[in-house]
């Protein structure tokens, strides 16, 4: 099929491209090179056969541009990263939320009726807990105190005890806890509006913690493994924040380009006016300590050091259930952890 993918010079949509490039499709790439994501300038490094406009999804002459004899729509193109402050929101909104409305107007005029959107697990806030005492609960945000008192677990929002944490799936109810996860949960209502009121369908995947080769290297908006082998290039120890036990789902960019495809090419087989969600992880737990210290001996370089600082809006546990993807889209993924770490200690980095 005839795919637009938005965003596709990017470190997940250049990956995508490939993918849905080796599966036969013809792609389109749209991307505003933003100078955040691609520092370097130049045109992108794409696919033989890939073509390439630069423009940014907002503006509505070349997203009309680019929809022209398209069949589906893969939405990656977002501004990334926690959301530093709220001096942020109005650009991480306009990027992010406008620039999906104005797509989703542009698709609706077009007859164009499938969309797979890139999604987030940072809509669920804190993952999946457990009490002894009172079952599954839902812990509020943790207080600047308690976290520079070294308390960094949430407790039972109903008596204080300690929570077990667990796997968080697709019905969990949304938390955002920061301006980007703002954001990443109002793409998934206006594709939903969008969908119901076009009859369109549309599959948003929530990527939990994406990592692998061509990461934008240290800046404030580049993923924490990102920010680890970049510390460890400059012969640094990787800093870890808090004490290190943070559980996530530490998924590869070759997987979740793969769960684009499946979702893609599922899409036609969904009822009209319709929208689905899928955790994409890889289904293992580990630490961000634990993949602090196996970047750091994959490399040979000094060992992590935990220093006990936060962020506020970060969450203590987000990890994936992602058994819906694999029932219903047959996805399955491939690349293991310790075998990702170790390549991804060698890989190239972007800018």
């Amino acid at each position: 099929m005839d795919v637009l993918l938005t965003g596709g010079a990017g470190f997940i949509g250049s990956a995508v491209a490939a993918r849905l490039a080796a599966a036969g499709h013809r792609i389109r790439v749209l991307d505003a090179l933003l100078p955040t994501v691609h520092p370097g300038g130049g045109p992108p490094l794409l696919p033989d056969g890939v073509e390439f406009l630069h423009g940014d999804v907002r503006d509505r002459a070349i997203v009309a541009r680019a929809l022209r004899g398209v069949d589906a729509v893969c939405h990656q193109a977002a501004m990334v990263g926690l959301g530093l402050d709220l001096d942020d929101a109005p650009e991480y909104a306009g990027c992010n939320d406008l620039g999906t409305a104005v797509l989703l107007a542009a698709m609706a005029r077009a007859g164009v009726d499938r969309l797979v959107l890139a999604g987030s697990m940072v809509v669920y806030g804190e993952g999946r807990y457990r009490c002894a005492e009172h079952g599954d609960v839902a812990p509020g945000p943790r207080r600047p105190d308690e976290l520079d008192a070294g308390r960094f677990e949430p407790p039972c929002p109903h008596c204080g005890a300690p929570l077990t944490p667990g796997l968080v799936d697709e019905s969990a109810a949304p938390d955002p806890r920061n301006v980007y996860a703002a954001t990443k949960l109002a793409q998934e209502h206006l594709a939903s509006a969008w969908a119901r009121a076009s009859a369109g369908r549309v599959t948003a995947l929530r990527y939990h913690n994406v990592y692998g080769p061509d990461m934008p290297r240290d800046t404030p908006y580049a993923g924490v493994a990102s920010i680890f082998r970049s510390a460890l290039e400059r012969g640094e120890a990787p800093r870890v924040f808090e004490d290190g036990g943070q559980r996530r789902d530490f998924v590869h960019v070759s997987d979740v380009a793969s769960a684009n495809l499946a979702a893609l090419e599922a899409l036609e087989r969904r009822p009209p006016g319709s929208a689905r969600c899928y955790n994409v992880g890889s289904g293992t737990v580990h630490t961000v300590g634990e993949m602090a210290a196996a970047l750091a001996a994959a490399r040979g370089g000094p060992a992590p050091v935990v220093t006990g600082d936060y962020r506020l809006g970060d969450v203590r546990h987000i990890t994936a259930d992602s058994s819906r993807l694999r029932t219903e889209l047959g996805w399955r993924p491939e690349v293991g952890f310790a075998a990702g770490m170790t390549a991804f200690a060698a890989e190239r980095l972007r800018g």
